[in-house]
Parts: C-alpha cells; sequence; structure tokens
C-alpha cells in the first residue's frame, strides 16, 4: 500500500524516502545545467533553505556530463530530470546521477527503456516515473474520454509494470496534474495499488500567489490522507521560494518540527506600527532558525497581548513602542524601532537554552 508509513523505503544519494521516513522537500535549479558555476549557485542557495534533494534538467550531454562536475561541490542528491531522449538517461547515471526522473511513455520503445533500467540496475539508482496531465498515452486518454484521474492512475502502474517486467523495482512514481481536486483524486485512486513511495506536487500551479494556494490546498489534502513521501510546491519564479512554502505546509500539517511556526495579525486601523514590514523581516530571520515554536507579531494593544502570550516567544507593537512576550510572560518593553533586534536576541536566548 502506498500510505505514507507502508511504502517502500528508496535511498537517494545518502537521503531515504518512504517507510515512515520524514517527507522530504525537494526543488528544481531553472539554470541551464551545463553551467556549472550559476547551478552550483543555486543550489548552495536551495540547501541553506532546507531543501533536501534537488533536481536538474538533463537535455544534452553537456548537461549530462555537468551532473559529475555538480555533484562534487553539493551536499544533498541531485536527480536528473529526462525527456524524450533515453541516451540523456543512460549518460546522466554514467555521471552519477543519485535518481532519474522519466516519464517511459515519453521515453519511447521498451528498447531504449531497457537500456535506461539497465544503467540504473548497474549502480542501484532509483528512478522516478513520472506521469503528468499533459503528456497521457493516447490510448488512455481515448478509454477515459481526455485526461482523468483513473488514467494518471492507470499511466503511472502501466509504466511501472514495464520496468518491474525487467527486473527492476527501486522506483519511485509521481502522478502530477495542473487540475488540483483531479490530482488529489488521482493520488486517492493510487494509493493502495502500489508499494513504492510518491513525490507529491500540483504541477505547472503557478506563481507564488496562485501557486502557492493551490499547492497548498492539494497537498494539505493528499498529505492529510498519510500519502506522500517527498514533495515539491512547483512555482514560476525562485526556487528557493519553493522550499519556504514546502516547509510552511509540512509544519501547518504537524509534518515537520524543525520549523518556526510565524502568526500574524491582519493589521487594522489600530496598528501604530509598520507591522507588515516588521513581520516581513520576523519571516525572513524565522526561517534560518530550527526550533520547533511559534512567535507571534501582534500590531496592537487589543488582541495582541493575548496572542502573542499563546506564543513561545512574542512581540505586541503599540504606538510607537512595543511589549516582548516569553512564555505569555512581558519581558520587556522597547521602542518600535528596537522591536526586530529585541525579538532576534530572544531566538538567540532560547538557542543557548535549548542546544
Amino acid at each position: 500500500m502506498a500510505y505514507r508509513d507502508d511504502t517502500k523505503v528508496i535511498h537517494i544519494g545518502d537521503r531515504v524516502i518512504g517507510g515512515g521516513n520524514p517527507i522530504l522537500i525537494q526543488s528544481m535549479t531553472n539554470t541551464k545545467t551545463e553551467d556549472i558555476k550559476a547551478t552550483v549557485s543555486q543550489i548552495h542557495a536551495l540547501e541553506q533553505a532546507g531543501c533536501d534533494i534537488v533536481r536538474s534538467t538533463v537535455p544534452s550531454i553537456e548537461a549530462a556530463k555537468a551532473i559529475a562536475a555538480i555533484k562534487k561541490e553539493i551536499s544533498i542528491p541531485l536527480v536528473a530530470d529526462i525527456h524524450f531522449d533515453y541516451k540523456m538517461a543512460v549518460a546522466a547515471i554514467e555521471n552519477g546521477a543519485d535518481k532519474v526522473r522519466i516519464n517511459p511513455g515519453n521515453i519511447g520503445s521498451d528498447d531504449k527503456l531497457r537500456e535506461v533500467v539497465k544503467a540504473a540496475k548497474e549502480r542501484n539508482v532509483p528512478i522516478r516515473v513520472g506521469v503528468n496531465s499533459g503528456s497521457l498515452e493516447k490510448h488512455i486518454l481515448e478509454r477515459y474520454g481526455g485526461v482523468t484521474a483513473k488514467g494518471l492512475r492507470e499511466s503511472a502502474l502501466d509504466n511501472v509494470k514495464r520496468i518491474e517486467d525487467m527486473g527492476y523495482d527501486n522506483l519511485v512514481i509521481s502522478i502530477k496534474s495542473t487540475d488540483v481536486m483531479m490530482c488529489v483524486a488521482a493520488h486517492k485512486e493510487l494509493a493502495g495499488l502500489t508499494p513504492y513511495p510518491l513525490h507529491v506536487g500540483i504541477t505547472e500551479s503557478g506563481t507564488d500567489f496562485s501557486g502557492n494556494i493551490k499547492s497548498g490546498i492539494g497537498l494539505g489534502l493528499i498529505l492529510s490522507e498519510g500519502i506522500g513521501d517527498t514533495i515539491r510546491v512547483s512555482l514560476t519564479g525562485d526556487p528557493v521560494d519553493e522550499i519556504k512554502s514546502a516547509r510552511i505546509i509540512l509544519k501547518t500539517l504537524g509534518l515537520k518540527k524543525d520549523v518556526i511556526e510565524v502568526v500574524s495579525c491582519p493589521t487594522c486601523g489600530r496598528t501604530r506600527i509598520d507591522l507588515i514590514g516588521l513581520t516581513r523581516k520576523v519571516e525572513v530571520l524565522a526561517a534560518k532558525y530550527p526550533y520547533d515554536i511559534k512567535i507571534a507579531v501582534m500590531g496592537c494593544a487589543v488582541n495582541g497581548p493575548g496572542e502573542a502570550r499563546e506564543a513561545d516567544i512574542g512581540i505586541a507593537g503599540g504606538d510607537g513602542e512595543g511589549l516582548v512576550f516569553r512564555k505569555g510572560e512581558i519581558v520587556r518593553k522597547v521602542s518600535e524601532d528596537k522591536l526586530y533586534e529585541a525579538l532576534k536576541d530572544e531566538l538567540e536566548t532560547y538557542g543557548k537554552t535549548v542546544l
């Protein structure tokens, strides 16, 4: 069964997914992979943000050869993303890719797929079988009258069987759709019919505005069912933002502990400090600390102190000044321009007491 606690354990480099292991966060570089310097720089930024596994496209032999050089400079597993040309998958594996992502349907004949499987088997490299709503096989589209959840499930299972019949089962499955509810339904269709871990995401979801909403809803519904072993929030923009969003989604669902939860009030006419600017700074600051705590950033004396008292650390603004709370107790009063530094001091103090 493909529910989180029961899936097969798969090793991707030095990381593991499946079998109830923590859900790992992925992203994908948007640099030209053969531009080794730019790709390594972006991966370092992703690592710092909390990315567990990174994927890069391999459309050419130059990109495949770059895999070897890139891997020497990074500390997280590198997945090669392949479309159409089986030779690129083989070359990526030969150059040290920790996993390859293919859609067997667009790789082509069994002979071509068998070459990919052979190379993966020789090095025990996992294959991620990726099926997207935009690339379903013609016979499945005809059978179901278009793209459907059942069609996505059938395509995934058919392609997995092709690889299993070639004697390989070091597999991960992903079934993605731009239609959020279809994607949710497809995962429910698939879970329980396969032992392999599932990579979950809403494909081509959009910008950091619409994409975050779609991904939050879709991933929330799927993950809350106990489905999903690794995730990606697909956004049109900086890949680092994908990591930030994924961490918040997992934290909100109680599936990740080493993330600070930041709560803040929506502001109103009573607010007398620059709460929006302050909260944005606090979010950036909080992302640097691996603490399982809640921080409250509140804007006025009506709801602020009460909410701040419920957090591990809190600040509540007033008229050019504010209060700092720790575990529900007021610890000091500072001017508005000192609130951020006061909160930072509290985080540093907290770190010294728990580390």
